[in-house]
């Protein structure tokens, strides 16, 4: 299976950076993402096998339950590997202590259950589109850099998995597996 621990912004959060770009994205010859697929990924375990699973989800509960509920937003922008050759544009969250403390058990979780997890240092983003060729992407990091969303309580995070090419237009398809409250 292909899974990854993830907080995911509530509604209110999504439909107004969905209105941000909403007029902007004409503008960007990209693969933009549906605002269904935006979230924070804490730890991406690109192939979990099933006799993990259970641990893996009773492992991230036990993270879960150590965190306590804090404050989030999205703010600014960002590009991946770099502005001048973006291949992923994605819009930032700014460094919360409690956040980069979740990703971290998130990560010891998998790995203690038996899985590998992809990916290097954490850093807290929405991934907003991608790019067939790398470009110069300055004017769209500063666009983003120019957004402040509005906060809110993040008290639990999720278990998902990916299922890709079987959402609309080839996209993943993304299927909650369980949810760990904080506290």
């Amino acid at each position: 299976m292909r899974l990854f621990s993830a907080i995911t912004p509530p509604d209110h959060v999504i439909e107004h950076l969905d209105e941000f770009l909403s007029v902007r994205r004409e503008a960007g010859d990209f693969r933009w993402t549906t605002t269904d697929q935006w979230h924070l990924t804490l730890a991406f375990m690109p192939n979990v096998a099933d006799r993990h699973l259970d641990d893996l989800v009773e492992r991230l509960q036990r993270a879960g339950h150590k965190r306590h509920p804090f404050e989030l937003s999205v703010g600014g922008g960002g590009a991946f590997p770099n502005v001048a050759r973006a291949k992923v544009l994605y819009a930032a969250v700014p460094d919360v202590v409690e956040l980069g403390r979740l990703a971290t058990g998130a990560r010891a979780a998998a790995t203690r259950a038996g899985t590998e997890v992809d990916g290097g240092k954490f850093r807290a983003h929405l991934t907003l589109a991608r790019l067939g060729q790398p470009q110069e992407l300055t004017s769209w990091v500063r666009l983003l850099d120019a957004y402040q969303g509005p906060a809110w309580q993040v008290d639990e995070f999720a278990l998902i998995e990916s299922h890709l090419g079987e959402g609309p237009r080839k996209r993943p398809r993304y299927e909650v597996l369980d949810t760990f409250p904080f506290g």
